[in-house]
Formats: C-alpha cells, sequence, structure tokens
C-alpha cells in the first residue's frame, strides 16, 4: 500500500471493501455514481488499480479523522490522469487540500507512467480555482466533460520527472521555483 506523508496529513488509497461502504453511505445521488464509477475501475483495472481509487486524506494528529478524499479518473495510454478531491463539511480554509493536491500530484509526476495531470473545476468555483493555481496548474483554456480543463504546469515547465517514487522526501518544483512544503512517500508493504 502506498502512503503518502504531508505536514499534516496522510494520504492513501482505500480497498475495495473501503469503498464500497463509502458508496453505501453516500446520500448524494451524484456522488454515489462517482464514487462507484471509481470502484468499477479498480475492479476492472486491477493492476492500474491506484489510478481509480479513492484515496483518503487523514489527519495525522487524529488517527482515524477523515477531512476528505482525493481521486484518479483512471489514466491514459499517453499517461494524463485527472485528480479530482472534495472536503468533508468543517473541514474548509484550513489548508488541507492545498497541501494533498499539492502532494498527490508530486507523486503522481514522480510516477513513470504519468506524463500529466489535469483537474476540471467549475469557473465559479473560486476555491478550487485558487488551490489549482497554488499549486502550479494553470488553465488550457480548454472545456472538459463539464467545466473547463487546469493543466499541472511542473512537467512542461520544469525538470521535475524523477522516475518512480522511492521513499525519501520530494520537493515539487514549479516554474523553477520551490514550491511550499514537501512530502514524504513511504511504501508501505509490497
Amino acid at each position: 500500500m502506498i502512503k503518502i506523508e504531508t505536514k499534516r496529513l496522510l494520504l492513501y488509497p482505500i480497498s475495495d471493501e473501503e469503498m464500497q461502504k463509502v458508496i453505501d453511505d453516500e446520500k448524494d445521488p451524484e456522488m454515489k455514481k462517482a464514487y462507484s464509477e471509481m470502484l468499477q475501475g479498480c475492479l476492472d483495472n486491477p493492476k492500474d488499480r491506484v489510478w481509480f481509487a479513492t484515496w483518503n486524506m487523514e489527519l495525522k494528529e487524529q488517527p482515524k479523522t477523515i477531512v476528505g478524499d482525493l481521486c484518479f479518473k483512471g489514466i491514459t495510454d499517453d499517461g494524463m490522469v485527472e485528480i479530482g478531491y472534495g472536503l468533508k463539511e468543517g473541514y474548509c480554509g484550513n489548508g488541507y487540500m492545498t497541501e494533498a493536491v499539492r502532494a498527490l500530484t508530486e507523486w503522481t509526476l514522480s510516477q513513470n507512467k504519468v506524463s500529466r495531470v489535469e483537474a476540471e473545476t467549475d469557473p465559479d468555483n473560486l476555491p478550487s480555482k485558487r488551490i489549482l493555481a497554488s499549486v502550479g496548474f494553470i488553465p488550457t483554456g480548454e472545456v472538459g466533460e463539464d467545466e473547463p480543463i487546469y493543466r499541472g504546469s511542473n512537467l512542461e515547465s520544469t525538470a521535475f520527472q524523477v522516475g518512480i517514487a522511492q521513499e525519501g522526501i520530494y520537493t515539487l518544483t514549479v516554474e523553477g521555483k520551490k514550491a511550499r512544503g514537501h512530502v514524504t512517500i513511504t511504501r508501505v508493504g509490497g
């Protein structure tokens, strides 16, 4: 299992059983559908499961306290992954999502299969746009399935491609400058 540790968070993909529980507990029909599609992606693509799984955002100082989650929407043949994310009520405004998106984007770009990271966000969702800008994503001018596309500028503008993630500390570089903070990547088990 992969665990990504930031200053305040642990990020990790959850199991199929845990994903099914999330689906069973979800009240919002749209989110229930999205989580179900993620689980089906995991089941259909066990070798690439990480690119379909829900990733928990757990507070390090309060184990088992899940403040939100992140996900990918699969991986394309040319190595593009799209990141998605959401916070639980009561945890907004603390910088958790910026910290998590930065760390997961950094980890993602360190994977050999990945060429770029993209995200879609509603044009009116100012907090999400601020998160993406803070992490180094730039608007592409393109519109995805529902919303404008933002592309992580990391690979195009820097030499961040580090190959297969190994244990250690990696610092995200955006447009030639070090971003705030770092993440520690730890492989747990096989």
